[in-house]
C-alpha cells in the first residue's frame, strides 16, 4: 500500500535551517507530481511547494520563495524540503502529498502523517 513517511522535523531558531525528507513506498515514485504541505495550530492546510516527476519544474506559495527548495531523488524514492532562514510563521505540521496523474499540482490522494516545525527562540 501507499506510504509517505516524513522526516527533519524539529525546534529551530529564526534565521535557522532545517531538511525534510519524505521517504515513499507502494508506488512508483517517478511518475508522481509530489508537494508539501503545511498546517498550522488553528488554520486549514497550506500548500507550500510541488515538485514535477522529472525534477526539473517546482512551484513555491509566495511566503516562501526564495527561502524553501524543493528536491526529489526517483533513484531513492525520496521527497526533500530544504528549509533557510526559517520564520516563527513557518511553524505547523508539514507533510507530502502524493498527486494524481493528470490533476493540478493542488490535487493529491495520499499524505504523510507529517512531522513537525517549530521555529521559536
Amino acid at each position: 500500500q501507499v506510504q509517505l513517511v516524513e522526516s527533519g522535523g524539529g525546534l529551530v531558531q529564526p534565521g535557522g535551517s532545517l531538511r525534510l525528507s519524505c521517504v515513499a513506498s507502494g508506488f512508483t515514485f517517478s511518475r508522481y507530481y509530489m508537494s508539501w504541505v503545511r498546517q498550522a495550530p488553528g488554520k486549514g492546510p497550506e500548500w507550500v511547494s510541488g515538485i514535477n516527476t522529472g525534477g526539473g519544474f517546482t512551484r513555491y506559495v509566495d511566503s516562501v520563495k526564495g527561502r524553501f527548495t524543493i528536491s526529489r531523488d526517483n533513484t531513492k524514492n525520496t521527497l526533500y524540503l530544504q528549509m533557510n532562514s526559517l520564520k516563527p510563521e513557518d511553524t505547523a505540521l508539514y507533510y507530502c502529498t502524493k498527486g494524481l496523474i493528470g490533476r493540478g499540482p493542488y490535487d493529491y490522494d495520499y499524505r504523510g502523517q507529517g512531522t513537525q516545525v517549530t521555529v521559536s527562540s
